[in-house]
């Protein structure tokens, strides 16, 4: 029975492979993964990464790139990395004490301080800002962006008397950032809505 057997399996192999014509199919051999692609940066993004890795700027250059990075509605203020870089090359342009530009570069250390949510430094830094050229609309606007979160921290705490002291600076510094630019649409719209719109709201 044993050789039965075997002469079956021979028959059902010979039979088979009498019907394949091609020679047997090899899987593909393993071909590495292509890289991920590099995240897109825009050219601002690319001059900030080349000014802190050696190519120096001036301090007008650095407020106009710094200008333009936080523009309202860019996604730089989602962008740790970002914003990381470029606190460091605005403090590395405040050294060079250039008188023109010192507001300018104050007040976008505020700035960037307030998106990563440092509000003691941002005010200070706004503050400073606000001391060397006292108007100029955006500074205006992120002290009240500032004094506005900082009535919903205290609100959250419970100390209402607190809360209500700093909706009335926020309103007083709103106040005068449309004063200073009475057609920036930005300055219309009122704080709360702002505070909310705040990332990680």
């Amino acid at each position: 029975m044993c050789s039965g057997s075997v002469l079956c399996l021979a028959l059902v192999l010979v039979l088979g492979l009498a019907g394949c014509t091609h020679a047997p199919v090899m899987p593909p051999p393993e071909v590495a993964a292509p890289p991920p692609p590099e995240r897109y940066e825009n050219p601002d993004q690319a001059l900030l990464k080349a000014a802190l890795q050696g190519r120096p700027l001036s301090p007008r250059e650095a407020l106009d790139l710094s200008d333009r990075l936080l523009t309202e509605g860019s996604s730089t203020s989602q962008d740790q990395e970002t914003i990381a870089r470029l606190e460091l090359l605005l403090l590395g342009a405040l050294k060079q004490e250039d008188r023109a530009c010192r507001a300018g570069l104050l007040r976008n250390l505020g700035i960037v301080r307030f998106h990563q949510k440092q509000y003691k430094s941002a005010r200070q830094a706004l503050q400073a800002a606000n001391e060397s050229n006292p108007r100029d609309a955006r500074t205006h606007y992120y002290l009240a962006r500032l004094f506005a979160r900082q009535e919903q921290i205290y609100l959250k705490q419970g100390l209402k008397k607190k809360a209500k002291q700093q909706a009335k600076l926020a309103e007083m510094e709103l106040g005068l950032a449309r004063k200073f630019d009475a057609n920036n649409p930005l300055y219309r719209q009122s704080l709360k809505e702002s505070v909310r719109l705040e990332p990680g709201n």
